[in-house]
């Protein structure tokens, strides 16, 4: 495979149809399956609409090989030394080829200098089961250097998502310090 080369879009790039179509299908797809089972049928993890909005405000993140958008990540400073990443998502022709990982890196360093001591992530796990690709993920973002920190009520963190949950779920905040080197 060749380079992942990993970019913020710019702003300008909200008004890109097509693009924000094609960010929003990896997405959903990627988290339809990855969240199998934890939502009711037909919900959508993000819509075109909102994708443009994120990147409008300059929070979108795209990886790409050979110019094709293969992963994206959304990068929020949430405090003064608290940034955050969040809808991960990695085509998955190209799992296993870093793409995850060098939007993670690209989030943490972008964070970073902007002043960021900690990065944070959240993930939706179920209650009372074992679900296999939040228990993968967990480990891997654990081998990253990422420590759980909290465990909330999906309904504290993402009121109006929660009435979509098809079971009752964990809503579990990771923090990780930037001053770490790992994976």
């Amino acid at each position: 495979m060749s380079e992942v080369v990993v970019r913020r879009l710019a702003p300008e790039s909200a008004g890109d149809r097509a693009l924000m179509d094609s960010l929003s299908a990896l997405v959903n797809e990627v988290y339809a399956e990855a969240e199998r089972g934890l939502w009711r049928d037909g919900a959508d993890r993000t819509s075109a609409a909102e994708l443009a909005e994120m990147t409008a405000a300059g929070r979108i993140v795209v990886a790409t090989v050979d110019g094709e958008v293969v992963g994206c990540v959304r990068v929020d400073r949430l405090a003064e030394d608290l940034g955050e990443f969040g809808m991960l998502a990695a085509d998955r022709r190209c799992r296993g080829a870093g793409v995850g990982r060098e939007l993670i890196r690209f989030a943490e360093q972008a964070s970073l200098a902007e002043g960021c001591a900690r990065m944070q992530l959240e993930l939706l796990v179920p209650r009372e089961w074992k679900h296999p690709s939040k228990e993968f993920v967990a480990a891997w973002y654990e081998r990253l250097g990422y420590r759980l920190t909290h465990v909330g009520e999906p309904a504290e963190y993402l009121p109006e998502l929660a009435p979509l949950l098809a079971t009752t779920c964990d809503f579990r905040l990771y923090h990780k310090d930037l001053g770490q080197r790992a994976g």
